[in-house]
């Protein structure tokens, strides 16, 4: 028997607000207190964690089930490592894609887990209904970017939260300003918005990391930001990382149960 502790999938309403980032480095910053993490990409259609990662391979165990690879003391998995070719288009119906995402979860060798964070695909779709039913989470972190295309999206990921009876750990804002190297700040995707909607919903506002190329650069040669220590880039991951820690910690105060996944 396995048990996840805690089941938090990171959502948003649509694609390219960093989400994966978020994802990637929100797992390495639980890690990095001590805890047992596990990452799972069901982004199937855009899945991005082992390139955030470097690579990656998948073992099998004496009882057939597969061995995750480890880094930066996350074990974390993805669709990616069963495609032959990694350009291949997943082309998928709805049933199985809920067959694969259940499979991450039961064929996998995850051990016991403290923080299993789940990479989600955009949008209110079949991955997000499936999760809901086929797990107990203990809350979403919900990933937006600040203009007002985005928070239209997000907030109908929020209403669909809701009548899956899953609660909003709070709101990461994503591309929060460009500070550039004569110390001048640029809104570029706008302002408030991450803000406004936490005020709207009445949850915490987790996060507003920045718009800094050093984030993306680490991501595309598989160092998350998080990674480089004492960094200007990686402290915002560490403090979302410990907020979300605060508030798991007086969920399970409250009562959450922790989830048994076989």
């Amino acid at each position: 028997m396995q048990i996840m502790k805690h089941i938090v999938p990171v959502v948003s309403g649509k694609g390219g607000v960093g989400k994966s980032t978020v994802a990637a480095n929100l797992a390495i910053a639980l890690a990095n207190t001590g805890a047992k993490v596990a990452l799972i990409d069901a982004d199937f259609y855009g899945p991005s964690v082992p390139t955030l990662f470097g690579g990656g391979n998948i073992q099998v165990d004496h009882e057939q089930k597969l061995i995750p690879p480890e880094k930066f003391g996350v074990k974390y998995v993805s669709l990616a490592f069963f495609l032959q070719n990694p350009d291949d288009a997943v082309i998928w119906r709805g049933p199985m894609f809920n067959k694969a995402l259940n499979q991450l979860f039961q064929d996998v060798n995850w051990g016991n887990v403290d923080y299993c964070i789940v990479d989600m695909p955009p949008g209110t779709g079949d991955a997000q209904i499936s999760l809901c039913q086929m797990t107990q989470l203990s809350g979403a972190v919900v990933v937006t970017t600040p203009q007002e295309v985005a928070l239209a999206d997000v907030r109908k990921a929020i209403s669909m939260l809701g009548k899956m009876d899953v609660d909003v750990l709070g709101i990461v804002e994503n591309m929060s300003g460009f500070i550039a190297p004569d110390g001048t700040r640029h809104d570029i995707f706008g302002s408030g918005g991450g803000v406004a909607l936490a005020e709207r919903l009445q949850v915490p506002l987790l996060a507003q990391l920045p718009l800094d190329p050093a984030i993306r650069e680490g991501g595309d040669i598989g160092v998350p930001a998080i990674t480089q220590e004492g960094s200007s880039i990686s402290e915002p991951f560490s403090q979302l990382a410990l907020k979300i820690l605060e508030i798991l910690d007086k969920k399970s105060h409250s009562g959450q149960q922790t989830a048994v996944v076989n």
